[in-house]
């Protein structure tokens, strides 16, 4: 659940205050920051929880 909230926090930090409209909530999937956003965010979160793995080692 974490993981999940700290995506869905990352999705909507990518769109700026600039950018917020009725019609533009989430961003584009073709947004390059969307990736690299979330996926910090998520990697954070599991760290965070003890559930971040690194190649053989539970970080």
């Amino acid at each position: 659940t974490g993981m999940m909230l700290a995506a869905a926090g990352a999705l909507a930090d990518v769109v700026t205050e600039d950018e917020l409209n009725a019609n533009y909530i989430i961003p584009s999937v073709f947004n390059e920051k969307v990736a690299g956003t979330v996926a910090g965010a998520v990697r954070e979160a599991a760290k965070a929880a003890g559930a971040a793995v690194t190649g053989t080692t539970t970080v």
